[in-house]
């Protein structure tokens, strides 16, 4: 195993003294950096790009090499679970993602199966090793994959929805048949994640981007306890290092007590809880990623500054703390505001570890 030269994230995820917060972003490698779009105008798609390890590779550290980011995080998708379960993923421009046969009924869910990490979505393995090999031991790798919720939510309504219609009508309704597709993507996501871990991810991420559409019972029964299944499978170790596992759920406030019980290493918090109360609340068992608000980049420098050292001084001194924003970076922000945001995470930090 191969020494990191940064190992800021690693010690951070496991609440171990850093010098620094060390920063990463959500959607790092993405359409706000003009050499991501010319990458993706290379590759001819979204999904070409996602599925060329090479392509894949290049953007990943593409943000690399313009910011001193604490991380890689694996350029891929959360929809490539249910791509590779045959559901026909294609992308609508403007509109998002799209599957051409969602599961509507038993007779849909009764045809898929968990996909094979390498099989069906070997490109994703396959990518991981050749950016954890280009990385060369700069800084870590995160892997990343859907919570089984958040897949269900465009396995079911087909798309991107505003109201969840369709698979909240489904959980009242039918709840055994959304519980056969959640414990499908259990079994996938665990699958998946171990692969990831196999093939040189050094930390994995949930991403539960819908739970907080869900009421406080559905959340637990729908959502956590699924997630909390996952977790408990993940390979915690491997090739002689800790292996750390971050659970966000945006709009996961009201949950974080119960988040922070599933053994994750990390909970993710969206911009608007106070991490301040966060880390009285559950810092003494996980650590705290988050929590800035992606829109606070598309504001003067000074402000930026401004809202980075706010976001800190309410977390306090000591290790524990991952910067991130609170959601994806949007991709009107300009790269010289990703830019201000590192180096005043790096600079500001550095006394609250003294």
């Amino acid at each position: 195993m191969k020494k990191l030269k940064n190992d800021t994230l690693i010690r951070s995820l496991l609440r171990q003294p850093t010098p620094y917060t060390p920063v990463w972003l959500m959607r790092q490698a993405g359409r706000y950096l003009p050499e991501y779009n010319l990458t993706r105008k290379k590759a001819g798609s979204f999904l070409a790009l996602a599925k060329s390890p090479a392509l894949a590779t290049e953007v990943t550290l593409q943000p690399l090499n313009r910011f001193n980011l604490d991380a890689a995080i694996l350029f891929s998708d959360i929809l490539t679970v249910p791509d590779a379960m045959g559901l026909g993923l294609y992308f609508v421009e403007g509109e998002g993602p799209r599957f051409e046969r969602p599961l509507r009924d038993a007779a849909a869910v009764a045809k898929i199966v968990p996909p094979d990490p390498y099989g069906e979505l070997r490109y994703v393995t396959d990518a991981v090793s050749e950016i954890r090999k280009a990385l060369d031991g700069s800084v870590p790798l995160i892997g990343f994959a859907g919570s089984p919720y958040t897949l269900a939510c465009y396995m079911v309504e087909g798309g991107a929805s505003a109201d969840f219609r369709t698979i909240k009508s489904m959980l009242y309704s039918e709840p055994a048949l959304l519980h056969r597709i959640l414990e499908i993507n259990a079994r996938s996501v665990t699958d998946y994640l171990n692969a990831q871990i196999q093939a040189g991810a050094q930390a994995v991420m949930i991403f539960d981007t819908w739970g907080g559409n869900l009421s406080h019972a559905a959340y637990a029964e729908f959502s956590l306890a699924y997630i909390q299944r996952i977790v408990s499978e993940l390979r915690r170790e491997y090739d002689g290092a800790r292996i750390p596992s971050i659970v966000f759920t945006k709009g996961g406030g009201t949950w974080l007590e119960a988040i922070a019980q599933t053994g994750c290493d990390a909970v993710g918090l969206d911009w608007t809880t106070d991490i301040g109360k966060a880390r009285k609340q559950i810092g003494d068992r996980v650590a705290l990623q988050g929590n800035l608000d992606p829109a606070v980049l598309h504001s003067p420098t000074d402000v930026i500054r401004t809202q980075v050292a706010n976001v800190l001084k309410s977390y306090g001194p000591g290790s524990g703390h991952v910067f991130n924003l609170g959601h994806g970076i949007v991709p009107s922000t300009r790269p010289e505001s990703v830019q201000t945001l590192v180096d005043a995470v790096h600079e500001f930090s550095a006394p609250l570890h003294a």
